[in-house]
């Protein structure tokens, strides 16, 4: 046994300071024996440090043009992710091709801040494909142990290096993409908190020398390109936000989210409903019809699943006989499916009544148009707020009834007419 860790030692590729330890603990195995307690778990360690893929990397393509294809291949908008990535590329293809050695603190950080169901995972994958990397996806959602970063130490029964350690040995590779998924949701509890472990690990000033508790020995994730991914800026804590470069991603327009239905979901969905590509079709029309009148969000989940809703309809009709393909998806048929319109554009029709303003909600998730309704009445002077209002928004009434009362010469408003009234917002 000793002898064949000693080859794979050898074979491994490990740095100087790596081979050293692994030697020492090799040789700690061979004076206790097989049958010491201990020997399984430093013939564990040894695992653990032989699977690390110390020597490994994979071939980049530094082509700024074939990465562009590729992310506009995969997604239609998010100008803003793709030129960074194709930056980062071009900047990397001339120092290498100038012979300017590679800065250990040059790594990509890119945190892509946006709501659900945008693309900010399947990003990471295009990335991944484009760059010519292998991709590694760390959920984060819900973690709250800091050992699940940065390992447990091997004094404990069970010990396991952390997550990082496992997403370059999945990968193989120590140049992977690693994508950290939902880092805005990392708890905190007495085991200590992930996200100042992810400080390390985020830093391009520090994480050339990453410290795993359970390996003990250096290792270099500056070659690791980390993408990460959030709903919300707010809940990252700041020391975390500050390392990580910020893109945003925004909803998506109308127009944007046909062009996504058409080129990517409706194909998806009708393979995934078993519908050839001759047997079922809809226009443009039609996609811009379900879009404006039964989704209001920012992503394409909901227009995705109410795509599979019509083609779940269309094939059962199909199955049973009661069409004949091909289909053309009309009007009548996405109402037959998805029920009457959720959502009308009701903005105009209910800014025209005098006393009624719009406003925007911006939330995690996207957001929502609010209308401002207000009304005066006979009273005693009160300004009356109901609705789920914050400070800032009481205030702003309070500030707009201060601007009428004070400019009403401006305005054309007779001085009495505030007194014995009270509005309502």
């Amino acid at each position: 046994v000793v002898e064949e860790y000693r080859t794979k030692i050898a074979e491994a590729g490990m740095p100087e300071a790596v081979e050293e330890q692994a030697t020492k603990e090799l040789g700690r195995l061979e004076r206790m024996g097989e049958q010491s307690g201990e020997a399984s778990m430093i013939r564990s360690y040894l695992d653990w440090l032989i699977a690390v893929p110390w020597s490994e990397r994979s071939e980049e393509l530094l082509d700024p043009v074939h990465a562009r294809e590729v992310l506009d291949a995969d997604h239609a908008g998010l100008e803003d992710v793709k030129d960074r990535i194709v930056e980062y590329l071009a900047v990397k293809k001339l120092r290498t091709e100038r012979g300017i050695s590679e800065d250990k603190r040059s790594g990509a950080i890119l945190t892509l801040i946006g709501p659900p169901g945008t693309g900010k995972t399947s990003i990471g994958e295009s990335i991944a494909r484009a760059t010519g990397r292998e991709f590694v996806r760390m959920s984060l959602g819900g973690v709250r142990d800091e050992a699940e970063i940065r390992g447990h130490r091997r004094t404990y029964i069970g010990a396991l290096p952390g997550r990082l350690v496992r997403a370059l040995r999945d990968a193989g590779t120590m140049n992977p993409v690693i994508m950290l998924d939902e880092v805005d949701k990392v708890g905190a509890d007495w085991r200590g908190d992930p996200s100042a472990a992810l400080l390390e690990v985020l830093d391009p000033a520090q994480n050339h020398s990453f410290r795993d508790h359970y390996l003990d020995v250096e290792l270099d994730l500056s070659e690791v390109m980390f993408i990460a991914t959030a709903n919300v800026a707010e809940t990252i804590p700041g020391p975390l936000l500050d390392r990580m470069e910020v893109i945003r991603f925004d909803g998506y327009t109308v127009a944007e989210k046909t062009a996504i239905a058409r080129d990517y979901l409706w194909p998806r969905q009708r393979e995934r409903n078993g519908l050839r590509e001759d047997e079922v079709e809809v226009s443009d029309a039609v996609l811009r019809t379900v879009i404006a009148e039964y989704t209001r969000e920012a992503g394409v989940r909901g227009l995705e699943r109410d795509l599979g809703t019509i083609l779940r309809k269309t094939a059962t009709k199909i199955a049973a006989g009661k069409v004949e393909a091909p289909v053309t998806v009309d009007l009548d048929t996405v109402r037959d499916a998805l029920g009457r319109q959720r959502f009308f554009q009701e903005a105009a029709e209910r800014t025209a009544v005098p006393g009624v303003a719009t406003g925007l909600a911006v939330t995690g998730a996207g957001g929502d148009v609010l209308f401002v309704e207000a009304t005066g009445m006979k009273g005693k002077g009160d300004l009356v707020l109901t609705g789920q209002l914050g400070d800032v928004m009481k205030e702003s009434a309070r500030i707009a009834l201060s601007y009428v009362r004070g400019h009403s010469d401006e305005l054309g408003i007779e001085g009495d007419a505030f007194d014995d009234r009270e509005f309502h917002v």
